[in-house]
């Protein structure tokens, strides 16, 4: 493995800083090449965590489409984005050290890390739309040497956009795309064995003669003669495609694909080098769409992937590289788990509890109910639109569905929770994993759009629990409610310590403290969900300054309690501490009611700009936005003291100082 230079053997991969690096390879070499990079990702990934499993099994597919078209004036585009690795290895970047962490490289395509890095955006099914829109441009533009590749798989192909894009991509037939499918049993399966093996090198043979121009030129001339030649020829015609249609299927499962008008190339093995190079070759010489069908293993050449029955390692945290057991487990219970344990207990309650999740069962926390009632937790794959109409259509059918997905992908089906289930009165629990800011998977996996979104929906109930019992407590309270959509949001990683109130208002909220004068208190703090342990750090600063402060969480955010509204008023300034975006949050809402009820009171809306926030640990990035109890009790302090806006409502008696008046 690897080659000499002057008596020192430099690794392949050492060589390789550019994709037209590969072109100068045997195929013997690039075996070699192939052992190299699991082997870097394998014993890299196992320090920092990521995505190990999917990118194993795409190592010849990236290397071959790398070596067969020409990045960047070629386009390729990863679906989903974790599959990306081997080709950042390709493109130059072998730095890994810090891969998803702050500063380091991104688990997904960036394009400010490279020109060869197109769609950033890790959200599934969207890649074919990207191809059909770049190679549209191509053609339009007259580029009609470039190419646009979409490396789709990893379960992406569960997803309607990608079917809605490969229609439009099949209708025209002079487009150069090519969609590669890594299909590796995660996604659709066709049928192959022994047989299809044995066939594979007939296959090659068949795909080479069918992608050949003067097949299709002549293919066309015979079609128009039989169909001119009347109804006899037409006859012909029928009979000749149905035989030719037959023996095509017979060979290898592309009805579907040929059907909508695509040619189609495969299955072929995609961890054959020269197989899949083949295959790439002929798609390219076809000159039109055309999709390549690689059969893959999802951790292949990785033997403690290939054994993890459950996903193969899709994603992993740190782990020893040769065993793949983790390397550390931390004592404290996730919050995913905690409401895995109680929807189990639920759904043996009450046997109109359904589950419904997206290509995500084990993650969101389903494995322990699916285990016990398999015919009552349904994944329908990537398809998330889907999902959530699918639940009204339960919920109508006498059912209560719990649709469960990470927040950032509730963004893709909010057309039909407002449309399918808020509209249609449906008693629909969508449950929130990985809400607010998640850390190393970067911007498009932050789940912080979520309580902005909901916040225009109708008669929806929206909860954040601030810890573990407040979770199965809220849970059970979104469960009952029949005639409306509620929503339950926690975030990602471990539950932190138990948040105990000091009061609980005949409205459900909770008061988790009072500090200093209660005949005059200065400060309101609205806490939102896992945001409680910096409200009470805030609130204990500011009292440590002789300001009084109130902290309450109010469980349910929508409707805004009542409650809340009232304690407002007899406060000088209301801070709303939350994890979502300021703009049209849960702080902007509050303000909205308390207009509406005639409080006047300052309010303070604190929490994410309305920026893509860069990867990083969840207190990294809230530190960089400001998100922390210095910030915020400093911030509080000038409102406070009126050197800051908004200014706290003054003293009775008391003006504001001098100059902070604002002057029309």
């Amino acid at each position: 493995m690897g080659e000499h230079v002057k008596g020192m053997t430099v690794s392949l991969l050492e060589t390789i800083n550019k994709p037209s690096d590969l072109r100068a390879l045997t195929l013997e070499q690039l075996e070699d090449l192939a052992g190299e990079i699991r082997a870097f990702l394998i014993a890299n990934v196992a320090r920092t965590g990521g995505h190990l499993g999917p990118n194993l099994g795409v190592v010849e597919l990236t290397l071959g489409i790398h070596r067969v078209f020409d990045s960047p004036t070629d386009s390729i585009v990863f679906d989903t984005g974790h599959q990306s690795y081997v080709h950042k290895l390709l493109t130059g970047r072998k730095d890994f050290t810090t891969l998803r962490q702050q500063g380091g490289l991104a688990g997904y395509p960036d394009r400010g890390e490279s020109e060869h890095d197109i769609v950033e955006s890790s959200h599934a099914s969207a890649s074919l739309s990207w191809v059909d829109g770049i190679s549209r441009a191509n053609k339009l533009r007259k580029q009609t040497e470039r190419y646009a590749i979409a490396l789709v798989g990893d379960g992406a192909l569960t997803g309607g956009m990608a079917w809605e894009a490969v229609n439009n991509i099949a209708a025209d037939k002079d487009r150069k795309a090519i969609i590669v499918v890594n299909d590796n049993g995660r996604s659709y399966a066709p049928t192959i064995g022994g047989l299809a093996n044995q066939l594979s090198g007939l296959r090659q043979q068949l795909d080479k003669f069918r992608t050949h121009p003067s097949y299709e030129d002549a293919m066309s001339k015979l079609k128009g003669k039989l169909k001119d030649s009347g109804a006899v020829g037409t006859f012909a015609y029928k009979s000749l495609h149905a035989t030719k249609k037959g023996i095509k299927d017979w060979w290898a499962p592309q009805g579907l694909f040929e059907d909508l008008g695509l040619k189609y190339i495969g299955p072929i093995d995609g961890h054959n080098q020269r197989a899949v190079e083949e295959a790439l070759l002929q798609a390219k010489q076809f000159g039109g769409p055309v999709l390549v069908h690689a059969m893959t293993e999802k951790g292949h050449g990785y033997a403690p992937a290939i054994a993890d029955v459950a996903d193969q390692f899709h994603a992993v945290g740190v782990i020893d590289p040769e065993t793949g057991v983790p390397v550390a487990s931390g004592g404290a219970k996730s919050w995913t788990s905690v409401f895995g344990d109680e929807i189990a207990l639920v759904a043996d309650e009450r046997d109109d509890i359904v589950a419904i999740t997206g290509a995500m069962l084990q993650p969101v926390g389903l494995k322990k109910m699916a285990n016990k009632y398999p015919e009552r937790v349904i994944d329908v794959g990537i398809a998330e639109q889907h999902a959530m109409t699918a639940a009204a259509g339960l919920a109508f059918g006498g059912l209560h569905p719990v649709v469960c997905v990470y927040a950032t992908f509730l963004n893709r089906a909010f057309d039909q929770l407002l449309m399918d289930v808020a509209l249609h009165k449906a008693g629909v629990t969508i449950v929130l994993d990985r809400a607010g800011v998640t850390g190393p998977d970067g911007p498009s996996h932050h789940g912080m759009w979520d309580m902005a979104l909901t916040q225009i929906v109708p008669n929806l109930h929206l909860a954040a629990p601030r810890d573990a019992s407040r979770l199965r407590e809220e849970l059970r309270e979104a469960l009952a409610i029949d005639d409306a959509p509620s929503v339950v949001r926690f975030s990602k990683g471990s539950v932190g310590e138990e948040v105990e109130a000091i009061d609980r208002l005949p409205d459900g909220v909770d008061v988790l403290a009072r500090l200093g004068d209660r005949a005059a208190p200065d400060v309101l703090i609205v806490s939102v969900g896992a945001m409680s342990e910096l409200s009470l750090d805030v609130a204990h600063r500011l009292n440590s300054q002789g300001i009084s402060v109130s902290v309450v969480d109010p469980r349910w955010v929508l409707p805004v309690p009542a409650s809340v509204v009232s304690l407002a008023a007899r406060h000088r300034i209301v801070v709303c501490i939350e994890d979502g975006v300021r703009a049209g949050g849960v702080g902007s809402r509050l303000r909205t009611e308390m207009r509406a009820a005639g409080v006047d009171t300052a309010l303070n809306e604190v929490g994410l700009p309305t920026e893509f926030l860069a990867h990083g640990t969840r207190a990294q990035v809230l530190e960089r936005v400001g998100l922390t109890a210095q910030q915020v009790a400093r911030d509080t302090m000038a409102q406070v003291l009126g050197t800051k806006v908004p200014f706290a409502r003054p003293l009775p008696g008391q003006d504001l100082p001098t100059g902070q008046i604002p002057k029309l």
